[in-house]
């Protein structure tokens, strides 16, 4: 699935669904131009917008040593993988405070060796569901309330998932609909979406959270978000897939869902914005343990006959801060208990980041951005033992294991070439890929594509 958001967030193995970079610290838009339906005099209040994206991601890599491969490794030749996203977005205004959105997605492609291999998947627009001929999906439709809280007045953007207008600084919004769970969690102004930042699944979320999500991404929920400004308290509820990195929905609902929690605090150092978010989670749906594989004399070790309903949690730290001026630096660590499958996004118990993020200002290009990052991705002991048993999961599966953790680095140059139209150039090094010293490393060249209306 993609890294792959009603987003700040993108495309989940799942992977993370295509998000949307927030204004830093806010995760609301900055002020722009009212589109089509906005009043003339007044406050900024527009009553309905569409907006439409294109991202095309191409990427390559050589070939690489691999003393093995498995049903999920990365091919080992040489090969050359394409992706891409096209979203029709719409918004209308309903009553005071209420909006509904819809976005409409049509995909095409497929990651490097059909998205498998790598934990920390070098490319955050390939959906495990790819495809050949493109295929559509109504990606989200939702209904957002926000209910004013008093406190100061602040604008509110008009992008893809927002209509322009005028809020309290102190509020409480409700979401409801189908959705990303990244759409509003684990956000970050400097790695938080594969088009227009950072292309790894690594760098756009948390790959320790299990986010709730269907093959694309996306999941019916509600969420709720509680502004008071310096702190942002959030709740999310949401269903969860019938079976692993699955398109279909679990109707057991009382006992297949998602929890998510997470307290946010604004600051600044000399001046300059941050912010700090603590992310918790509980999920329950019909997942197998790894310690039952184990016992079980099935060889390779099959984690489908030990399914059944049980707890996952885990937690997450997200951080960003703007050092200078047009320079911002960012980190992530995740941590779940490592006992049961991963059922939605990546087979990742423990993850670390730490990335640089850098406006072209310097050297006259303000909308240019370079970026440099390097994420460790780890496994429980448990976990580790499942796989060297043979056992596969939505992304890693040798058929055998030499332990060793995941580690990532990439940098990319994103650069304007006309107004809304940008191309970057991305480069990813990973060493001992899905946690295998017998494979690897990889180098993944890519190229993107981007523009929005």
């Amino acid at each position: 699935m993609i890294v792959a958001a009603a987003c700040t967030g993108a495309a989940v193995a799942c992977s993370v669904p295509p998000g949307f970079a927030a204004d830093a610290l806010t995760n609301s838009p900055a002020i722009s131009t009212p589109e089509p339906g906005a009043p003339m005099a007044g406050p900024v209040e527009q009553t309905w917008n569409w907006h439409v994206q294109n991202t095309d991601i191409v990427q390559y890599h050589p070939d690489f040593p691999a003393a093995y491969s498995g049903p999920n490794s990365m091919d080992s030749a040489s090969e050359v993988a394409e992706t891409v996203s096209l979203d029709l977005f719409a918004g209308v205004r309903l009553w005071r405070g209420a909006e509904a959105h819809a976005d409409l997605l049509m995909w095409q492609g497929f990651g490097l060796s059909k998205t498998l291999g790598i934990e920390g998947f070098p490319n955050g627009e390939a959906f495990r569901l790819g495809t050949w001929p493109p295929n559509v999906n109504l990606a989200r439709l939702f209904i957002r309330q926000t209910i004013g809280l008093g406190g100061e007045t602040e604008k509110v953007e008009d992008d893809q998932l927002h209509l322009a207008g005028v809020q309290d600084s102190r509020h409480l919004t409700i979401t409801v609909g189908k959705m990303s769970a990244k759409d509003m969690f684990d956000n970050n102004a400097y790695a938080n979406d594969a088009r227009t930042q950072f292309l790894n699944w690594a760098l756009m979320a948390n790959e320790a959270w299990d986010y709730p999500a269907d093959s694309l991404g996306y999941m019916t929920g509600l969420a709720a978000e509680l502004h008071l400004p310096p702190w942002v308290a959030r709740y999310g509820l949401f269903q969860m897939p019938d079976v692993a990195n699955g398109v279909g929905q679990d109707k057991n609902y009382l006992n297949a869902w998602g929890m998510v929690t997470e307290l946010e605090r604004r600051f600044a150092i000399n001046g300059h914005p941050g912010a700090a978010r603590f992310l918790a989670y509980l999920n329950r749906a019909h997942m197998g343990s790894f310690q039952e594989a184990l016992d079980l004399p099935v060889r390779p070790a099959d984690i489908t006959l030990t399914r059944a309903y049980r707890y996952k949690y885990g937690f997450g730290l997200n951080l960003e801060q703007e050092i200078v001026k047009n320079v911002g630096l960012f980190s992530r660590l995740g941590w779940n208990d490592g006992q049961t499958e991963s059922w939605v996004f990546a087979d990742v118990d423990r993850t670390a980041s730490l990335g640089l993020s850098v406006k072209g200002e310097a050297w006259q290009r303000p909308d240019d951005t370079v970026g440099l990052a390097g994420v460790i991705n780890g496994l429980s002991q448990v976990h580790r033992e499942f796989f060297a048993a043979g056992g596969t999961g939505i992304l890693a599966g040798d058929g055998a294991l030499n332990y060793g953790l995941e580690k990532i680095l990439e940098t990319y140059y994103d650069f304007k070439v006309w107004r809304t139209v940008h191309v970057a150039l991305d480069y990813q090094y990973v060493v001992d890929p899905s946690y295998n010293r017998d494979r690897g490393p990889v180098s993944v060249f890519g190229a993107r594509l981007h523009w929005e209306l």
